[in-house]
């Protein structure tokens, strides 16, 4: 048996839906991309969301709204991929790396306030594998110290914090969604902004492309006209129709999606919950997970990885942390010993493969290999 680390859910319902973008003679950026902006937002319960290539894009962006300048300090967790910190260096501003919690994976809220300084001007929470962060302190946090925040909301969609929905929670300034092949929303590549502040969405929306005063699809319908007016150093980030026509399926089986994520996650919880040598997901009782990951924590990890990709059984591992990377220690000077628990997290992570199409031999094949590895390897 062979089973991938993820395969995207894509039914006929999707090709349809990108086939009759295709046929409609507008490719990039239009009406379906303004239709999924709409749908999007009231799905999520945000006042404005706009499209984008990538959730980097929306990260970048999101930071150029809030007025980020050089030598501005930002804290991220340093359990993150790479682009969370990356798009603070796009300002010629320092991303300052904080430490995780060890059961959720999660920004250490108790560690964020020794790391701010008169340059600190935002702060991004990344809610890991799906769950949200502790949203109310670092609210907390931000106010106390005239902060913006920004989420890094790639992992959780649909997930909610205290009965809301990531996207929607009012005191945060812009949140950011992926839809990249991974994720329970999935257009192969893509992303959004949603932000309940009609001046950081206007910026988003010229800034996404060019600088431009008018979408491109405004002047060059019957609507529009010829004159456009370059207000802003811009950048190429806008999405396209087609990505948008395949979003809206996506959309529309959100609910649906997660269900079946979290039908697998049980099944993993309920086979290993009694062995001593793995750490499962811990869950907080007042917010939901998308189950976008589910990792376990193991001795001999490396192994058992390999192990298991000999028995055709894709993992993976998130995230090797921002300060182990070359880039990121060389230019910043990252410590290793600064971040204890992130580094004991990594040591031992394991992602499982969990996506809605597994059938129910492959999460059993999946859990009788998991369970003789922990034994033997």
């Amino acid at each position: 048996m062979s089973i991938p680390f993820h395969k995207t859910h894509t039914t006929q319902e999707e090709i349809d839906s990108a086939i009759e973008a295709i046929k409609s003679g507008w490719l990039t950026m239009g009406p379906k991309t303004v239709e999924f902006e709409n749908k999007f937002k009231e799905y999520i319960g945000s006042d404005e969301a706009v499209s984008l290539n990538s959730a980097t894009a929306a990260l970048h962006l999101a930071l150029k709204a809030i007025g980020l300048q050089r030598d501005d300090e930002v804290i991220v967790p340093t359990n993150t991929f790479v682009a969370t910190a990356e798009v603070v260096t796009y300002f010629d501003a320092i991303p300052v790396l904080c430490d995780i919690e060890e059961n959720t994976h999660n920004i250490d809220i108790s560690k964020i306030e020794a790391l701010i300084t008169d340059k600190t001007k935002a702060i991004i929470p990344v809610h890991f594998a799906g769950q949200p962060c502790d949203m109310d302190e670092i609210y907390k946090i931000a106010k106390k110290y005239n902060l913006k925040v920004i989420e890094d909301s790639a992992h959780a969609i649909p997930s909610t914090y205290k009965g809301v929905k990531m996207g929607a929670l009012e005191k945060t300034d812009i949140t950011c969604f992926s839809f990249y092949a991974t994720k329970t929303l999935s257009t192969g590549e893509g992303g959004m902004a949603t932000t309940n502040s009609e001046t950081y969405a206007k910026s988003i929306k010229v800034n996404r492309l060019h600088g431009i005063s008018k979408d491109a699809w405004d002047r060059y319908t019957t609507k529009g006209a010829w004159h456009y007016d370059i207000i802003d150093n811009g950048n190429k980030y806008n999405t396209t129709d087609i990505n948008s026509a395949i979003g809206m399926v996506q959309l529309k089986k959100q609910d649906m999606l997660r269900e079946k994520r979290v039908i697998i996650a049980q099944k993993y919880v309920e086979a290993f919950r009694d062995k001593s040598k793995i750490v499962l997901p811990f869950l907080k009782n007042d917010r939901t997970t998308s189950w976008h990951l589910f990792v376990i924590k193991i001795d001999n990890r490396d192994n058992i990885i390999e192990e298991l990709k000999n028995r055709g059984i894709g993992c993976s591992v998130h995230f090797i942390p921002i300060h182990k990377h070359t880039y990121y220690k060389k230019k910043y000077g990252y410590k290793n010993e600064d971040y204890p628990v992130a580094n004991r997290v990594f040591e031992k992570s394991l992602s499982l493969p969990i996506y809605p199409d597994m059938t129910d031999k492959e999460v059993e094949f999946v859990i009788k290999n998991i369970l003789e590895l922990v034994d033997n390897v």
